[in-house]
C-alpha cells in the first residue's frame, strides 16, 4: 500500500469552560486530513486490524451507535481519520489512568477539514495525548512501528504530575455529584469548591476549617498525649528522652517492650516498635531523632495488637482500616530485598504513585525495617534459609477496611481525640487486638493523631468495602441545602452587552450585596473599576469567582469568547441573550450561517440552572426560539408590549418586561408593576431602551425589589469608569 500523507493540525485550543461541544473542558483541534478524505477506514487495507491490535480497548467505545463495540462497527463500515483520532486520544488517556469518554468530530464544510473535540481533565496531558494519538494513527495507517508501552508510560507520568491526586479528585468528584462547582487554584491539590463568598477550599484532606493550631498540636506527640490523657482518651504511658542513654532509662522505667518515635513526626515516619534491648532502643533513638526536627524523642509502652487508622471527619468516624504485619519466607537463594520484590511488591495494589493503596517495601531504604532485620540477625542483603519466616514490618500496612466492625466506644474515643487536638479532619492511629471491643477491655490505646491524613486506604482498600470519604468531607463543608453557588448572570450578544452587565451589577449592588462584573470594558467590584482591559475571557472572569467577597457575579460573553475559550462559569442563575448578530466576527471559526451561530449562542442558555431564568429578546425571533432550551423559567423583554411572542408568553402567566408610554413595566400574567420612567434616567443610559429592559428583567429574576430597581436606574451612569492604578 502506498503510504498516505500526514494529516495537518490547523489549530488546537483548550476550551476551559462550557462550550459548543459540552459543559466540561475540552481540547478542540482543527485538522486537515488531506488525501485521507478519500480513504475512510474501510478503504485502508489492514488498517482496522493494526489499530485494534494496538488498542484492543477500543471495543469498549460505544460511539454514536450506543453500545459496546459501536466504534468498531463504524470502523468496519468506514469512518474518517478525524473521528478515528478522537477515539484514539480518548483511549490513550484512559490507558494513562485519566478516564474520559466524551468526544465529537464534525465537518467544517471545507474539503477534508474537520473540527474534533475531546474531553480532558488537564490541558498538558490532553495535548500530549493528541500528539501521541496523531503518531499512532499515522503508524497504523502506514503500517510503521509504534511503541505503545513507552507512550502510555509517558502519558501516565504526565497524569501523575499534572492531574489532581486521586484523593483530591475523589473529593472533587463528590462535590460535582452534589452540583457544587470547583476551580483548581494551583498545579497541586489546592482546590476551591463553590464560588465567591460561598466557597470552601481543600488541600487534599485539609480544609479551610482545619486549624493551624490543631496541626501544630498534632505534630507535637507529647503535647497530643497530654491533652488526650487529660480528657480521658486512652493513650500509652511514655516519656520524652533527649539522648540514647535517656531513652534506655525511660524504657526501663516504663517496662519493656517499648516503642520509640519522633516527638514532632507525622504519619508513622521514624517509628520503631516492640523494642526489647538496650541496643535496639538506642538504635531506634537515632532513627527517630533524625526524622524529627529536634533531638527529643518519645519512648512509649508498646501496645500489642494490630494498628488501625480511623478517619474522623467533623464529629464522626467515617472510615477505618486495619494494618497487618508483613513477612517474607526464605528460599535459601534470594536476599531479603529480592524476597520483598517477589513476595510483597508483586502485589498489584502496591506502587509508588498516589493511585496505589499500598506502597512498595524497600528494606534497603528504610532504617526502621533494617532495625527489625537486625534484631533477627539479618540485613537487607542477607539470604534467609529455606522456610525461614522474616518479619519485615510489624505494623503500618494499613489497608484493610474494617469500618463496619468499629465499636461505638472506639469511634467515640477517636472522634473525641480529633476534637481535643482541634482538627476537623484527622487520621487517628490506634492499636488494639479487636476493633469491635472497647479499648479499655484490651489495653488498647490511641498512639497518634495525624493532620492531613491519607485517604487512599479508605477509597481503595486492599480488602473490604471502599468508603466514599469524599462525600463525607463535602457534607462536612456544605450543609445539605448548600451548593456552594452564588448568583451568576451571563450576558451574551452584540447589542449593549457591556452596559447591560454593568447595569445588572448596579441593580444588585444597591441591595447591599458585593457584586463583581466582568465585561468588554473591564473588571468591576462594587461598581469600582479594577481593570479597563477586555474581561470577557475565562481568566478574567474566574478572578471574580475566586474572590471571597463576591456575592453575585455578572459576566459578558460573546460568540468569539465562547468559541475561543468557553464560558467562565459552569452554570448560571440568569442568562441574558440580546441577539445573534456578528457572524462576520467569527467567520474564521467556520461559523458561516445562522444555524451555526445559534449553536454558539445557545451555550448561554444551555447552562442556566433549573431554578434560574433565561432573559431573552422577544423582538428577535431567533433569540426568542432559544426559550425551549432553558432548564429554568423564561422572561421575555421587548419595547413594544404588543410583540406577539411577548404577549403570548404573558398570556400563559409568565413574566415579561416592556415599556409603555415611556415607563418600564414588569408583568406576570395579568399582574403589572410599573417602574421608573425612562426619561428619569441619565441620557447615556437610555440611548437604547431595550438594554435597560434586559437588565431590569435580569434583576427581577434575581429577586431585586422593584423600588430598589428604580433607585438603581436613577443612580446608574453608563459612562465607562477608569480603573485606579
Amino acid at each position: 500500500m502506498t503510504k498516505k500523507n500526514d494529516i495537518k493540525f490547523l489549530r488546537v485550543s483548550y476550551l476551559r469552560g462550557p462550550n459548543i461541544w459540552t459543559y466540561r473542558p475540552v481540547i478542540e483541534a482543527w485538522i486537515d486530513i488531506g488525501e485521507l478524505e478519500d480513504y475512510p477506514s474501510n478503504k485502508l487495507p489492514g488498517f482496522n486490524g493494526r489499530l485494534t491490535a494496538l488498542l484492543p480497548g477500543l471495543i469498549e467505545h460505544h460511539c454514536g451507535v450506543g453500545h459496546r463495540g459501536g466504534f468498531l462497527e463504524r470502523l468496519e463500515s468506514g469512518t474518517w481519520a478525524g473521528h478515528i483520532l478522537e477515539h484514539i486520544v480518548l483511549e490513550l488517556q484512559n490507558l494513562a489512568g485519566m478516564k474520559t469518554g466524551f468526544g465529537k468530530t464534525r465537518s467544517t464544510g471545507e474539503h477534508a477539514v474537520y473540527k474534533m473535540a475531546f474531553r480532558t481533565r488537564d490541558e498538558t496531558v490532553g495535548r500530549a495525548a493528541l500528539e501521541a494519538g496523531h503518531r499512532l494513527l499515522m503508524a497504523a495507517i502506514n503500517d510503521t512501528p509504534f511503541d505503545l508501552p513507552a507512550t502510555v508510560a509517558h502519558l501516565t507520568e504526565l497524569v501523575d504530575r499534572y492531574c489532581l491526586g486521586p484523593s483530591t479528585a475523589h473529593i472533587v468528584d463528590a462535590a460535582t455529584e452534589r452540583g457544587i462547582p470547583s476551580i483548581r487554584l494551583t498545579e497541586g491539590n489546592l482546590v476551591q469548591l463553590g464560588h465567591g463568598a460561598a466557597q470552601r477550599r481543600i488541600w487534599t484532606a485539609e480544609t479551610d476549617r482545619t486549624s493551624a493550631i490543631g496541626e501544630g498540636i498534632a505534630s507535637d506527640k507529647d503535647l497530643t498525649k497530654t491533652l488526650l490523657a487529660s480528657c480521658g482518651v486512652p493513650v500509652p504511658e511514655g516519656a520524652i528522652a533527649r539522648s540514647p542513654e535517656d531513652a534506655w532509662d525511660e524504657a526501663q522505667d516504663i517496662g519493656l517492650p517499648v516503642a520509640v518515635k519522633p516527638i514532632d513526626g507525622n504519619h508513622g515516619r521514624g517509628v520503631s516498635l516492640n523494642l526489647m534491648t538496650e541496643a535496639e532502643v538506642k538504635a531506634a533513638y537515632a532513627i527517630a531523632a533524625a526524622e524529627g526536627d529536634s533531638k527529643s524523642v518519645l519512648v512509649e509502652r508498646f501496645i500489642t495488637g494490630n494498628e488501625h487508622r480511623l478517619l474522623v471527619v467533623g464529629r464522626e468516624v467515617v472510615a477505618a482500616a486495619r494494618g497487618e504485619s508483613l513477612w517474607v519466607t526464605g528460599d535459601g537463594k534470594q536476599t531479603v530485598v529480592q524476597l520483598c520484590e517477589t513476595q510483597i511488591n508483586i502485589d498489584p495494589r502496591r506502587g509508588e504513585s498516589e493511585e496505589f493503596p499500598l506502597g512498595l517495601v524497600k528494606p534497603q531504604e528504610s532504617e526502621e525495617i533494617q532495625l527489625d532485620l537486625k534484631r533477627q540477625g539479618l540485613t537487607p542483603d542477607s539470604v534467609p534459609q529455606a522456610g525461614q519466616k522474616v518479619l519485615i514490618q510489624l505494623n503500618g500496612n494499613v489497608a484493610d477496611d474494617v469500618t463496619d466492625l468499629v465499636h461505638p466506644e472506639v469511634a467515640h474515643a477517636a472522634a473525641l481525640a480529633a476534637r481535643v487536638v482541634g482538627l476537623d479532619i484527622a487520621g487517628i492511629d490506634l492499636v488494639c487486638e479487636d476493633i469491635s471491643r472497647p479499648l479499655q477491655e484490651q489495653r488498647g490505646a490511641i498512639i497518634e493523631v495525624n493532620s492531613s491524613p491519607g485517604l487512599l486506604a479508605h477509597i481503595k482498600p486492599a480488602s473490604g468495602t471502599p468508603r466514599n470519604v469524599g462525600k463525607a468531607i463535602v457534607a462536612h463543608l456544605f450543609a445539605p441545602e448548600e451548593d456552594g453557588r452564588i448568583p451568576v448572570v451571563g450576558v451574551t450578544g452584540t447589542k449593549g452587552g457591556s452596559l447591560i452587565a454593568r447595569l445588572i451589577g448596579c441593580l444588585v449592588h444597591i441591595t447591599g450585596k458585593h457584586v463583581g462584573v466582568a465585561n468588554g470594558e473591564g473588571l468591576y467590584l462594587d461598581a469600582r473599576a479594577v481593570s479597563n482591559r477586555d474581561s470577557t475571557g475565562v481568566d478574567a472572569g474566574q478572578r471574580l469567582l475566586i474572590n471571597r467577597t463576591v456575592q453575585t457575579a455578572v459576566f459578558e460573553s460573546n460568540a468569539r469568547s465562547i468559541l475561543a475559550e468557553g464560558l467562565p462559569y459552569d452554570r448560571c442563575t440568569v442568562g441574558v441573550v440580546t441577539d445573534m448578530d456578528g457572524i462576520e466576527d467569527v467567520h474564521e471559526f467556520h461559523i458561516r450561517d445562522q444555524d451555526a451561530m445559534r449553536n454558539v449562542i445557545r451555550s448561554q442558555v444551555d447552562v442556566i440552572l433549573p431554578q434560574g431564568a433565561a432573559v431573552l429578546n422577544a423582538a428577535d425571533e431567533a433569540v426568542a426560539a432559544l426559550a425551549e432550551l432553558s432548564d429554568g423559567r423564561v422572561i421575555f423583554y421587548a419595547e413594544d408590549e404588543r410583540n406577539a411572542i411577548l404577549a403570548a408568553h404573558r398570556a400563559s402567566g409568565e413574566r415579561v418586561v416592556f415599556a409603555r408610554e415611556g415607563r418600564i413595566v414588569l408583568a406576570e400574567g395579568e399582574q403589572e408593576t410599573p417602574l421608573l420612567e425612562l426619561a428619569k434616567m441619565k441620557p447615556s443610559t437610555v440611548k437604547h431602551p431595550e438594554n435597560v429592559l434586559a437588565a431590569v428583567a435580569a434583576a427581577w429574576a434575581l429577586g431585586v425589589p422593584s423600588d430598589l430597581i428604580c433607585g438603581g436606574l436613577r443612580a446608574f451612569d453608563a459612562t465607562p469608569k477608569k480603573a485606579n492604578h
